[in-house]
């Protein structure tokens, strides 16, 4: 691991190493196969529209339902987690969406699909604010950034490898009597449900019960956290609630899930129809190419903008920016052009991610906090739900295949300008 860390206290230095090192692979691993259970169905609609009858409003809704549950339970799963702990909760949530995933491969209509997808929905509705609150609790805004970048990379990673993977796991068909989806869905979905229960052996709740760390260790990086919690402007939740500042974090968390779920759920299909294919191992390595490159993106764009903390904004910004040009440009270029213009708007939709969670933390502590990622989380989830259908019924209204991800590419320009009047606000909590 590179030196990340530049405070002047050693101890405190050696503490967010340590503290690093063994919280930040867990965090990657979980959120790389939560990614892959996530967005798998992906790779099953062809399968599922031929052998239960799925139609396209169908699976808009059953993509864009588990968002919707996921918007009801997000502020209160977050809020649970600060009185359960986040050992418990964090366990638990991934036992539970591990089953369901796997359960998702014995659906035999549309209505079981679409109940199966709101119901997992709710069972991770804790899980991604909860890890971003675990970031919060135990890493100093200096790093927070990158810690979260490594988190995120667990997208790119999931769509890079998962990809493929999930592509050659629909090639199983007939293989002891069961769908190539139903497969893919059980094989990706259990280890979810066994990672859960290591979790709660491995994770502590927050730093002053920390296993991996020296009583000295602890108190550095405990009273480090403490002294930042002291510059925040709101620490109750309700207050949080109540902030227009909140609410406009919040808006551009949404407008950036529409842009990267526009382009997840319906990159495979854009790349079938861009090589005049069908859906299947060959079109799902070529749909993990802008995958591998945005990884590259959420790698290093959030640690130079750790090492920048003043441009933050500015370099979100840009990454919004690039997102909606890369879009824009896919939909009129042919098919080399495409991939590389989707590479770019995959780099910026992600990169940006890590370099936004750093904002709510420079204006909330505590309980305001948890409530303040879980309202952003709740927000992306309700604008996550709708970009599939705004795809869909876009596309529909204009007759046309690109209407859907130029609307898609507004939005993202609308979330840009948003991002970019920020930048007053935050300059005094650096």
């Amino acid at each position: 691991m590179t030196k990340i860390t530049t405070y002047d206290n050693p101890v405190l230095n050696i503490a967010i190493s340590k503290t690093w090192k063994r919280l930040v692979p867990l965090m990657f691993i979980l959120y790389f196969i939560a990614f892959i259970d996530r967005v798998n169905v992906g790779f099953a609609k062809h399968a599922m529209q031929v052998d239960i009858g799925l139609s396209d409003s169908a699976y808009a809704l059953g993509a864009g339902i588990f968002f919707a549950a996921y918007a009801l339970f997000g502020i209160p799963a977050n809020l649970l987690m600060t009185k359960l702990g986040a050992k418990v909760w964090i366990s638990l949530t991934t036992v539970v969406w591990g089953v369901l995933s796997a359960c998702t491969g014995f659906v035999t209509s549309e209505t079981e699909f679409v109940v199966l997808r709101f119901i997992l929905g709710i069972a991770e509705a804790g899980f991604y604010p909860g890890i971003l609150l675990l970031a919060a609790i135990y890493f100093p805004n200096k790093v927070r950034a990158s810690v979260i970048a490594i988190f995120v990379l667990g997208v790119p990673c999931a769509l890079t490898l998962g990809t493929p993977i999930s592509g050659a796991l629909l090639e199983l068909h007939g293989f002891l009597g069961y769908s190539g989806w139903t497969w893919m869905f059980v094989l990706e979905g259990l280890p979810a449900a066994l990672l859960g229960v290591f979790v709660y052996f491995y994770l502590d709740d927050n730093p002053r019960v920390a296993r991996h760390l020296t009583q000295e260790e602890r108190d550095a990086l405990a009273t480090q956290l403490a002294s930042e919690e002291q510059k925040t402007q709101t620490s109750s939740a309700l207050n949080a609630l109540k902030s227009v500042r909140v609410w406009h974090l919040a808006l551009i968390y949404g407008l950036i899930q529409v842009g990267v779920y526009g382009l997840i759920f319906f990159l495979p299909e854009q790349v079938a129809k861009l090589m005049g294919t069908t859906i299947g191992f060959k079109a799902s390595l070529i749909a993990a190419i802008p995958w591998a490159c945005s990884a590259v993106g959420v790698y290093f764009i959030p640690r130079y903008a750790d090492k920048m903390a003043e441009k933050r904004v500015q370099i979100a910004t840009a990454c919004i920016a690039i997102a909606a040009i890369g879009l824009i440009v896919s939909v009129y270029a042919g098919p080399t052009v495409a991939i590389i213009a989707l590479s770019l708007c995959a780099i910026g939709g992600l990169a940006v991610q890590p370099v936004f969670w750093t904002f709510p933390a420079q204006i909330l502590s505590g309980p305001a906090l948890a409530a303040g990622i879980g309202f952003c989380t709740t927000m992306g989830a309700f604008f996550s739900f709708l970009a599939p259908m705004i795809k869909v019924h876009t596309d529909t209204l204009f007759d046309s295949s690109r209407a859907g991800l130029i609307v898609v590419a507004m939005f993202l320009v609308v979330c840009a300008v948003l991002i970019y009047s920020l930048k007053k606000g935050l300059q005094d909590n650096k």
